[in-house]
């Protein structure tokens, strides 16, 4: 006789109505999972056609205006319809509330509203493919976003729109944070994926609002002629940098920053051991969003700034590197004696530690004065970008994502795929980017469409290495879609962890708990309290 169906939020209430205008925080986390994974995959396939066409230095593949396109929309979509809302929109807006012992974020209706804005933002986006892709690069770079005759309007405006939902989206949960804790709880006994969210909640409402404003004058320039960066109208060139950097840095830790705050989760849950340092990396979040607004003017140091200025953010740089390096340090002192569990998600996050290591090394070797005007714009920056955005923010998700798959629709995925791929990913991330740090310090330019014979087998070699990325996640999307369907029912607490979101149903009840909890341990206590496993 089958067992009858346990209500939960995601079969109750029922019918599509009900998910569209949905004020629950967990439904709306999933349909921005399912919208993010959606431009993810889009983004990824971008990626492979530009690896395609530099698999030979005359590749044939795309047009040269067509190859500027390509990595235009890579990094756009990637950046700002991916990255930079995949972690706090989606695992954060489903585990947070949980986390907190709350029924749901402080505004709800603000929730969903930041999910309509984020729709309404990406269909500007994807207008402005289908209308004459913009060809700028990501950062859309005066004067030539200004006198391109692609669609920057149509793009920057659905860049501005999706700023709101971050806006939104951020000032929920430093309001929820402050507001819809436990009672009892008190700021250290929060997780510090809560603590990781603050911090980027912090960056989210101050510094998106100056990449508003600084498309908003880029739009103004091509559509009323008013010379504001446009040398040959008056303008400062220079200045565009200025203002969009002074977001973009800081946008850098909007995306690290909750990957961080993952990591100190899954470090806790797979060694079952007290976190090391719980207030340095609390605080070292804190400090990471400070700095972050400091340091904008290093990705400037061929521009022509002054020498005093170029000195200071040299400095800074180096700065912002030690709360990283905290973070770093108290993870490996909390797995020294622990006992590891090497499941899915904690091989992504050894993934991270030691991916996310290369990219901070390589950061501080940019931050340089003297060798940074070598390696700026080679493939050497293409390298260490990556290292740090995938190698830490996508891993990271990775690792949440298989970690609280389970909490979410209540079903476990096979193990030994998940390892699979993992190995895959990690693999096929190295062989293509590692790669392409040599090409770097070789001197071979980024952005180019073809290039000189003698840089072909390192090119042919990081294209080979995308495949088996490629490979890794098809087979991640293919294991998790089928454990929707034929994976093994979870149960509430399968890796054995002690934060609130556990010790409810899998997946969670519409009101997230069938009582209120009761505040009897800290989120990492696993010398004191023998966690369930069940």
């Amino acid at each position: 006789m089958q067992s009858p169906t346990v209500a939960n939020y995601l079969n109750s209430p029922t019918g599509w109505k009900s998910w569209l205008f949905t004020l629950d925080h967990k439904r709306i986390g999933i349909m921005y999972l399912a919208a993010i994974m959606t431009f993810f995959a889009v983004g990824g396939v971008l990626a492979l056609i530009i690896r395609l066409q530099l698999l030979s230095p005359h590749g044939t593949l795309v047009s040269a205006n067509t190859y500027n396109q390509l990595f235009t929309l890579h990094g756009a979509i990637m950046i700002f319809l991916f990255i930079i809302p995949s972690i706090p929109a989606s695992l954060g807006n489903f585990v947070l509330p949980q986390m907190l012992g709350a029924k749901d974020v402080a505004f709800p209706r603000l929730n969903l509203a930041s999910w309509y804005v984020y729709v309404f933002g990406s269909l500007f986006a994807l207008y402005s493919i289908v209308a004459g892709a913009v060809d700028t690069g990501w950062t859309f770079y005066t004067p030539y976003s200004t006198t391109t005759n692609t669609s920057v309007v149509s793009m920057t405006l659905g860049v501005f729109i999706l700023g709101f939902s971050s806006i939104f989206t951020g000032l929920n949960f430093i309001v929820t944070i402050h507001k819809l804790r436990l009672p009892g709880m008190t700021w250290f006994d929060m997780p510090l994926f809560v603590w990781g969210l603050y911090a980027t909640a912090i960056i989210q409402v101050l510094a998106t609002p100056v990449l508003g404003i600084t498309l908003v004058l880029l739009i103004l320039e091509r559509t009323m002629g008013i010379g504001i960066f446009d040398p040959a109208m008056g303008g400062d060139p220079v200045l565009y940098q200025h203002f969009f950097w002074f977001y973009s840095h800081p946008a850098v830790y909007i995306m690290i920053l909750p990957g961080m705050a993952i990591i100190s989760e899954l470090v806790a849950a797979f060694t079952h051991k007290k976190i090391f340092g719980y207030k340095a990396i609390a605080f070292s979040s804190l400090a990471i969003a400070f700095i972050s607004f400091l340091v904008w003017g290093h990705h400037m140091f061929t521009s022509g700034q002054s020498e005093l200025a170029a000195m200071m953010f040299s400095f800074l740089t180096f700065l912002v590197a030690i709360p990283s390096g905290i973070k770093v340090f108290n993870w490996v002192a909390t797995m020294y004696k622990g006992r590891i569990s090497l499941e899915t998600p904690m091989l992504y996050t050894l993934s991270f530690l030691f991916l996310f290591s290369i990219g901070g090394l390589t950061g501080i070797f940019l931050g340089a004065l003297g060798v940074d005007v070598h390696l700026h714009s080679t493939y050497f920056i293409v390298a260490h970008f990556h290292y740090v955005m995938m190698g830490g923010t996508v891993m990271a998700f990775l690792g949440g994502l298989h970690y609280w798959w389970p909490k979410m629709f209540g079903k476990m995925y096979s193990e030994f795929w998940g390892r699979i791929a993992t190995i895959l990913v990690f693999i096929g991330f190295n062989v293509t980017f590692f790669t392409q740090f040599i090409l770097g310090a070789k001197g071979m330019p980024r952005r180019y469409y073809n290039y000189l014979d003698q840089y072909q087998p390192l090119h042919a070699f990081s294209s080979y290495g995308s495949w088996i990325l490629g490979l890794g996640f098809l087979i991640m999307f293919i294991y998790l879609i089928h454990s929707l369907f034929k994976g093994k029912k979870a149960p509430g607490n399968p890796w054995g962890a002690l934060t609130l979101e556990w010790t409810n149903s899998s997946p969670p009840p519409t009101e997230n708990f069938e009582t209120t909890p009761v505040l009897t341990h800290g989120p990492y206590a696993y010398d004191t309290v023998v966690a369930d496993r069940g």
